[in-house]
Order: structure tokens, then C-alpha cells, then sequence
């Protein structure tokens, strides 16, 4: 499997109306390979549509290098490729975004044949492949409608259509989902991973929402203040979380903080609060059970849920402890031993 986006050293800089320069990306690293879905997660004004925005160029990097398959389009302060060079590669590259950006005086169809206006079909070729994308996306019937008839799910897979128009092998979703309810989320999230399985389209998922990624994403990034702090395999980082900021998207830190205060619990000197995360493909024995049998040590629930990562089943759990001191300093190399993350909860208020 070949890169579908390579970038190395990327920085973007602004010179603010104060002649103040603004670094909104400091050397990004990222290696999307081709049909990954990867999302790249982080708070508003963390960088991620301005990291993507430079793989097609639509945001010329201050520095660093910019390929795209086989092609690098920038290097060393330079564009490499010609205008019209750039213009053929940017049609290669669909995308999405929240507001969907559709054209509210055209009809559904109107939308989707715009897109197709410098290609060489034939106008019946074009009407012919409106109707082939409408039908990928369940809108056959709305041929006719105006995007003011549409429900905002229907408006975005409208979008997914067009941004389809002229196959596109790499799809960027800029927070496409942000603007929707749950169940129209759920559908164009599931939209998505279909056409990546079917046409094996390679997905870039901007989103601020790790229950995006944990739907569908097969890669994942974290951004902060224009830095890629982690990244790598879904299912890796969510267990095995480096940073404190991932360790909020994935459900450490926060959760563990609103289950605490939830419970009101004081821990007295001889308990502790452990969070453990794990794989239900990889949890090796019954968790109570194993430190009761090794450690004697008392051990209760708090709080436990499962979930999917990209169909992958995943598991959170709060035990609270009771033992001596020497006996709770080996509660996480016991569980560690069993298949699982440990995180230690310090909760001394």
C-alpha cells in the first residue's frame, strides 16, 4: 500500500495586522496511506483545516514538504508544479465541509453537474453520471429538489455527490458533521466508511468530535496550538493514550474527573481509583478476580462502559481498590500482566 499524503515539516505562518507573525502549524509530520480513514482531532484553532488545507495548496506552506501520491507539489519555500498542474491535482482531491456550501438557486442536479462543467463528457455523459452519484448517496428522488427542501443530512450527501463528481481518489471532511444531529451524523459517517470500503477512497476526517473518529476512523491524530502531539493506530492510542490532551478525547482524564465527582468518593488512605481501558480481544482474565487472587485486595466497580472503535469492541472501566500501600503500588503492573492500560487516579481533594 502506497502514501496517498506525505507531509514533512510542514509550518504555516501568519503576519498578523499588528506585523506579529502567528505559527498556526509548527513542523507537522503525517503519512496518510492510501485507503486510510484518518482523522485528525483537536479543539477550534488547534490547525487542523489549516494543515489540510496544504495538501492541495490551498494554504502555501511557510515551509516544509507537500506530496500527494506520487508527486511532491512543494518543497523548500517553492510550488513545484505548474497552475495547471495544481488545478488536474486539486480535482483528484473532493471536499466536504460543515455548511455544505451548495448552491441554493440550483437544484440538487444543477449542484452536481456544476462540478462536472470542465470535465469532457458529453452532457448526456453528465446527466447520466448525476444520476449514478445520487444514487451512491440514497438521492435519486431529489434530483429535482432545491437544497431549502432538504433536511441538513440530505444537504451534506449532496456535497459527498459533488465533491465525488470527477473521482476523486482522497476525500477531505473539514467538521462535515458538526452542523448535523446525531442520527444524520451517524448516516453520513457510515456514508463515509461505505464509500471507503466499496471504492476503497481514501478519508480525512477534520473533527473536534472523537465519537467521529471512534465510528469510522482506521488512523488518528491529536493537534494542539499547531503541533501533531500523537498519532498512530486508532485502536493503539486510545488504549495506550501518551498525552494528557489525548488522554481527554479518548475518555481518560475527563471521564474519570465527571465519574468522581458524580460518586462524591473521598478516597481514604488505603484506596486508590484505577481507570483500566482495554481490548475485549485481548483481556485475558476476569480483572476483580485476577488482583483479588494475586493481591488480596478488595476491589469495587465504579463505573464501566464498552464501545466500538471502527467496529472494534473497547472498554473503560473505574475500580476502586482497598489494600495496603505496598499492595496498591502493585495493582498496575498486576494488570498490566492481564492485557490492559492502567492510568492512576489521584483524587486528594
Amino acid at each position: 500500500m502506497t502514501d496517498a499524503v506525505k507531509l514533512h515539516n510542514v509550518t504555516v505562518q501568519f503576519t498578523t495586522p499588528q506585523h506579529t507573525s502567528l505559527t498556526a502549524v509548527n513542523e507537522a509530520n503525517l503519512t496518510v496511506r492510501q485507503g486510510d480513514i484518518f482523522g485528525i482531532v483537536g479543539y477550534s484553532g488547534a490547525g487542523k483545516s489549516t494543515l489540510v488545507r496544504t495538501i492541495n495548496l490551498l494554504q502555501q506552506p511557510t515551509s516544509g514538504t507537500v506530496q500527494v501520491g506520487d508527486t511532491v507539489l512543494y518543497h523548500d519555500h517553492h510550488q513545484l508544479i505548474s497552475t495547471a498542474e495544481l488545478r488536474q491535482k486539486r480535482r483528484r482531491i473532493g471536499m466536504i465541509f460543515q455548511h455544505f456550501n451548495l448552491l441554493n438557486e440550483s437544484t440538487v442536479g444543477q449542484n452536481i453537474y456544476f462540478a462536472l462543467k470542465h470535465t469532457k463528457l458529453t452532457a448526456h455523459e453528465s446527466e447520466v453520471r448525476v444520476k449514478q452519484l445520487l444514487e451512491l448517496v440514497g438521492l435519486q428522488d431529489k434530483i429535482d429538489a432545491y437544497p431549502a427542501q432538504l433536511s441538513g443530512g440530505e444537504q451534506q450527501r449532496v456535497a459527498i455527490a459533488r465533491a465525488l463528481a470527477n473521482d476523486p481518489e482522497i476525500l477531505i471532511s473539514d467538521e462535515a458533521t458538526s452542523a448535523l444531529d446525531p442520527q444524520n451524523t451517524i448516516q453520513i459517517l457510515d456514508l463515509l466508511k461505505k464509500l471507503n470500503r466499496k471504492y476503497g477512497l481514501t478519508i480525512i476526517l477534520i473533527t473536534h468530535e472523537m465519537d467521529a473518529v471512534k465510528r469510522i476512523a482506521n488512523k488518528i491524530a491529536i493537534m494542539s496550538d499547531g503541533q501533531i502531539i500523537e498519532q498512530g493506530q486508532l485502536l493503539d492510542v486510545y488504549l495506550h493514550p501518551q498525552k494528557k490532551l489525548t488522554q481527554q478525547f479518548v475518555g481518560g482524564v475527563l471521564a474519570a474527573k465527571t465519574v468522581l465527582e458524580t460518586i462524591k468518593h473521598e478516597q481514604a488512605s488505603n484506596e486508590q481509583i484505577f481507570q483500566i481501558t482495554f481490548s475485549a480481544s485481548t483481556l485475558q482474565e476476569a480483572i476483580t478476580l485476577s488482583l483479588y487472587k494475586k493481591l488480596g485486595v478488595e476491589v469495587s466497580i465504579i463505573y464501566g462502559n464498552m464501545e466500538f472503535l471502527n467496529d472494534q469492541p473497547v472498554g473503560t472501566m473505574f475500580i476502586l481498590v482497598r489494600g495496603t500501600q505496598e499492595q496498591l503500588k502493585q495493582v498496575p503492573p498486576s494488570l498490566t500482566k492481564t492485557g490492559v492500560t492502567v492510568t492512576t487516579i489521584n483524587d486528594r481533594r
